[in-house]
């Protein structure tokens, strides 16, 4: 059992031979200062497991500062904590503050549901402020709003460089809250490749979003570019510095893509 000193440490949604993804420390208990044991983690992100039993977990989430409430990324490497120690089913329930998830264990990696997916026609929007020429525009939600924007390929998404206020002036006319880039394909037999921002939400980029991820294969779905020989994506997210992993699991139906599962691998780094 891992003690409060020493909380594990997990590398979560990294790339194949990558020190990408997040890092996060997994506490076994929840006692205690816990903004004061997650202020000297090693770590941007603390989790701490309140309760568990073989069907369900309960956590708290804690950035170094402040408490986060809930954390896709938090959720997935407390699972593969508590999968290693032999104590859960392959399909739980995640209580995070007033939020409860349902997990999966998928091929060896946790998958968190996002739930379905709704893909609307964008309204007219001027692109060129953020330096964008668009293939495809649409509004993708899984609870929030947000822009879906295919660009002319790989190489205009690794280039583009994200300026906040022009985003969020997009945002606002669009009534939409965040920003997802995407092209087609990517490193590492990546079916597609994307970059999520969110001034609006108080981030310029995010390096690992399960929520956008899942806009973004409700979005291909509406388009009829979900493969048709598995219920599988992969994705890579391309934060200069720190890309990630994302892996989907959904079910395609004719006007996106429903019942959407978003998670990927967390990998044990210490003790």
């Amino acid at each position: 059992m891992t003690s409060a000193i020493a909380p594990a440490l997990y590398r979560v949604l990294s790339p194949p031979r990558s020190e990408g993804g997040k890092t996060v420390a997994v506490f076994f208990d929840a006692n205690g200062d816990l903004q004061g044991r997650a202020a000297i983690a090693e770590a941007p992100l603390s989790v701490f497991v309140e309760a568990s039993d073989v069907g369900s977990v309960t956590l708290r989430v804690f950035m170094p500062t402040k408490e986060k409430g809930s954390s896709d990324s938090g959720a997935l490497a407390a699972l593969a904590f508590l999968q290693a120690q032999g104590g859960l089913l392959d399909v739980v329930d995640v209580r995070m503050g007033a939020e409860v998830l349902p997990a999966q264990l998928c091929g060896g990696e946790w998958l968190l549901r996002q739930g379905d997916v709704k893909v609307t026609e964008a309204p007219a929007v001027d692109l060129s402020p953020i330096g964008i020429e668009a293939r495809s525009i649409q509004v993708a939600s899984a609870g929030r709003p947000n822009l879906v924007v295919e660009v002319a390929d790989f190489t205009a998404l690794e280039a583009f460089q994200a300026d906040a206020e022009a985003i969020a002036a997009v945002n606002r006319a669009t009534g939409t809250t965040g920003l997802v880039l995407y092209a087609p394909g990517g490193p590492d037999r990546a079916e597609v490749s994307f970059r999520a921002f969110g001034p609006l939400k108080g981030f310029l980029e995010d390096g690992a979003s399960s929520n956008m991820f899942a806009c973004l294969v409700g979005t291909l779905g509406a388009q009829g570019r979900l493969p048709t020989d598995t219920n599988m994506l992969r994705g890579a997210q391309r934060r200069p510095g720190a890309p990630s992993r994302l892996t989907a699991q959904f079910t395609a139906v004719p006007d996106g893509a429903a019942d959407v599962w978003v998670g990927g691998r967390a990998e044990r780094l210490s003790p």
